[in-house]
């Protein structure tokens, strides 16, 4: 069939690719910056390295009751006060915390291009803030990066800048968008597979609840004006008459810490140090789960022409290809026993890794 008497629109199935592909990209990078980073020569951290939030299996039941609580809070100032302030308010906001999110991305971007090692060998400038006496002064506040960061943080201000003063954009709103769910992903860990199901089972809930069951979810979103979606635009010259599709940032987030955790169980399973090469079946499978999910997602939306809750196909979707890998590799007991955090890890770390991860190089799927 020709292109001119096709009856397909190339201008939307363009958005849904491009949408796609910021979401994919968006959670393979945050996944893999959520890698343990490596340690000093004296096995300490890295001082400029923060230090991540876990969320534990309470937290995770937790999060859809304070999700819909939130959620509902700024609906009822959506529709009794209206968007504007609320808009002016969070846009503020976001913006400031936008700077920090772009200067932590790209502090990771120029970290990866010169090298672990170049990057440490660059001074280091600290700053810290000391109360008491000369002998027993308890440091308050201690600030920590390497003299590269700091030049890069002018120019992390520069998105946000020109979000506030100049153009709410579509590319704009991207950039701080991935920005956020980079930082998400890297910071944000869930600590076992048990809580990730949890959270993903929770979410599936309340998704479908807030889209399906009321207004809610889909007034909040198309009345907020704030980078906390990624958007893009339904046209192959990238015009924005036809206006963009979109994908809540809580889409790619939230699946995309279970994947992320899937990411640094294959590197516990291989015994890998930092930044070395590693077979990858969990991180795969899961980042394969997403793709198909997210694109079953914007095919139900295409044909029934309404907002779908996307962990409605995407939670199920990531737990069974969890599930799925551990039952072929014989291993699901093991995985849905570990632990996640670091001292656990190294306390139950095999001696002896499984021979199919043993080799550090050429096996990276």
């Amino acid at each position: 069939m020709s292109a001119e008497n096709s009856d397909y629109d190339w201008d939307l199935l363009s958005s849904y690719a491009g949408l796609l592909s910021l979401a994919t990209v968006s959670i393979y990078l945050g996944a893999h910056g959520s890698l343990p980073p490596p340690r000093n020569a004296d096995g300490s951290r890295n001082e400029e390295e923060e230090v991540p939030e876990r969320m534990s299996s309470g937290d995770a039941y937790l999060f859809p009751v304070i999700g819909s609580a939130t959620l509902v809070g700024m609906y009822a100032v959506v529709k009794y006060f209206g968007t504007a302030w609320i808009n002016w308010l969070l846009g503020w906001y976001f913006s400031v915390a936008g700077v920090g999110a772009v200067w932590k991305s790209s502090i990771a971007l120029a970290r990866w291009a010169v090298g672990d090692a170049r990057w440490k060998a660059f001074d280091e400038v600290a700053f810290t803030i000391r109360k008491g006496n000369a002998k027993r002064a308890a440091p308050l506040l201690s600030l920590a990066a390497q003299t590269p960061s700091l030049f890069l943080l002018p120019l992390a201000a520069v998105p946000s800048a020109l979000y506030t003063f100049y153009a709410r954009s579509i590319l704009l709103t991207d950039v701080l968008a991935l920005a956020f769910a980079h930082n998400a992903l890297a910071l944000l860990k869930i600590d076992s597979f048990q809580t990730g199901c949890i959270l993903l089972a929770g979410l599936f809930f309340y998704d479908v609840w807030w889209v399906f069951g009321t207004e809610v979810m889909v007034k909040v979103a198309t009345s907020l004006d704030v980078p906390i979606k990624l958007l893009w635009p339904k046209s192959l010259s990238f015009a924005s008459e036809r206006g963009f599709t979109m994908l809540g940032l809580g889409d790619v987030v939230v699946p995309g810490i279970f994947i992320a955790l899937a990411l640094r169980y294959d590197h516990h399973r291989a015994g890998a140090p930092p930044h070395a090469r590693f077979a990858k079946p969990y991180f795969w499978a899961g980042l394969t789960a997403y793709v198909l999910g997210l694109v079953v997602t914007m095919g139900v939306m295409h044909v029934f022409g309404k907002a779908q809750p996307a962990l409605l196909y995407l939670s199920p979707a990531c737990i069974l290809s969890f599930a799925a890998m551990g039952g072929l590799k014989g291993e699901l007991g093991a995985a849905w026993a570990w632990s996640d955090d670091e001292d656990d890890a190294k306390a139950k770390a095999p001696e002896n890794p499984p021979k199919e991860n043993a080799s550090a190089e050429g096996q990276e799927l």
